[in-house]
């Protein structure tokens, strides 16, 4: 009996070794990677780093699909750096980051608690595991005992000793003087071992991911649907009903009457100048798309509690499923002004924005429908719509925008401002220098895109291999 407890207390004293030898690994790769570097493959290989690393200290989470589904959309952000290294991929990356951590600290928790989780354990997951807060002296204390003094002893008192008598054994042997004066220790890079102390505490942080309870418990208690109150009164219910069937039938006369005239003016005006859709689209976009989340709101307002089962409520939801496909009218129309926009002044990241705000808003509508129609509360709309917003973010990292708006705006607009195609990302460099040397561009343009390709082309010649991307192999076969 003794025996076989000694195996399996010896069993686990390797586990933790090795546990902590891969956290150590990962810290010494961790400064290899990021020391002194600009980002590049470093970030995908630190990806698959930081996946090995929450494998071996978590094997039993992931056999769960969702954290298999989230660890391949974190490799794929890790990619999407290094096959165009854009601000948003970076950012992808991150928000993939905190998402699998927090997945891994509680695997039921809304995507908005994961994302609290992941950045609560990056930053201080060792803590948490080692120290507690003692309400009664209001003092933070270490779960375990540390013995501070013995590690002083073992430390420093050797080191100390061993310093003493290498100054004696120096002046009492010239030759050992020689050779202790002969070792050069400017090979230690301290600001790289500090970066690696970083690193590993990092890993110390991650590799058992960590929740902040009063939230995730608060999480996982919330559901989806709403339920009556004991304030139930039909009197009451009665004079919302009539409340929101008058507001919301002026809101639907009215958003019918802006439709029409927006769709009139869109069809019979084909030979529109430019300049007027730019008018329209600088002083209505806005305004429109905030004339949407006000509508979202309002809808959550009327609907946020017992009117919801009110018998009499099916004219008033009528109204408001009416309003919403309305307001879905409207952000095709929003649409159709910005996609004009562009085909006359072409891509840029703002008009994509006003699109992904647009995929976003139609997102919202569909969920607020869907809240009324099913009963559900608030938690439901925020739980599917931070989702839908970690989904988009993902897909747009995997985009290389630079080259489609570049490629857009020579091929497909009407006009473009080639300055503002030359201040974007080095992401659109070579096809600047494709578009050089095939069409009539001119003098100014060309020499800019040719000191553009000369500063990126020096740029990727001095990569080092943490720093490579793409188009270091698209420089190769060139």
């Amino acid at each position: 009996m003794i025996h076989s407890e000694l195996n399996v207390t010896n069993k686990n004293n390797k586990y933790i070794h090795m546990k902590k030898l891969f956290l150590f690994i990962g810290a010494l790769l961790f400064s290899t990677l990021f020391y002194g570097k600009s980002i590049g493959l470093n970030l995908f290989l630190f990806s698959v780093i930081t996946l090995t690393v929450l494998y071996v200290n978590n094997k039993d989470d992931f056999r769960n699909k969702r954290i298999l589904l989230y660890s391949s959309l974190y490799l794929v952000t890790g990619l999407s750096v290094f096959f165009h290294d854009s601000l948003v991929a970076i950012i992808a990356n991150f928000v993939a980051f905190f998402t699998l951590i927090g997945l891994l600290s509680e695997h039921k928790s809304s995507i908005y608690v994961n994302w609290l989780n992941g950045l609560y354990t990056t930053i201080a997951g060792f803590f948490h595991r080692n120290f507690s807060f003692n309400e009664a002296t209001q003092e933070v204390e270490p779960k375990k005992e540390i013995d501070y003094l013995h590690l002083f002893k073992i430390i420093f008192i050797p080191s100390i000793i061993v310093i003493v008598f290498i100054g004696l054994y120096q002046n009492g042997n010239p030759l050992f003087s020689k050779i202790i004066e002969s070792i050069d220790l400017g090979f230690i890079n301290i600001q790289w071992l500090l970066f690696a102390g970083l690193g590993y505490y990092l890993f110390s942080n991650i590799h058992k991911p960590i929740e902040v309870e009063p939230a995730t418990e608060l999480d996982l208690k919330t559901g989806n649907s709403l339920n009556k109150t004991e304030g139930f009164s039909i009197p009451k219910l009665k004079q919302e009903n009539q409340l929101g069937i008058i507001l919301i039938s002026m809101l639907n006369a009215l958003i019918v009457l802006f439709l029409i005239t927006d769709i009139t003016f869109l069809i019979t005006n084909d030979d529109v100048r430019a300049s007027v859709f730019s008018s329209q689209v600088h002083s209505g976009i806005n305004a429109l798309i905030a004339s949407i989340v006000i509508a979202i709101i309002i809808l959550l307002y009327v609907f946020r509690g017992d009117i919801n089962f009110y018998k009499e409520n099916k004219i008033l939801k009528r109204l408001a499923f009416i309003w919403i496909i309305l307001n879905v009218i409207l952000v095709l129309s929003i649409a159709t002004k910005n996609s004009q926009y562009i085909y006359y002044f072409g891509l840029t990241y703002k008009r994509i924005g006003v699109l992904a705000y647009l995929t976003l808003s139609v997102v919202g509508l569909i969920t607020t429908l869907l809240k009324i129609d099913q009963i559900k509360n608030i938690w439901y709309l925020l739980r599917l719509n931070t989702k839908a917003a970690f989904v988009v973010l993902i897909i747009a990292s995997t985009v290389n925008w630079d080259y489609h708006i570049t490629n857009y705006n020579f091929n497909y607009a009407k006009s473009m401002d080639f300055n503002y195609l030359i201040d974007l990302s080095n992401n659109n460099t070579f096809l600047l220098k494709e578009q050089a040397e095939s069409k009539g561009l001119a003098n100014d343009s060309i020499m800019l895109i040719n000191k553009k390709y000369r500063k990126y082309v020096y740029e990727l010649r001095t990569n080092s291999w943490q720093e490579l991307q793409y188009d270091n192999l698209k420089l190769d076969k060139k």
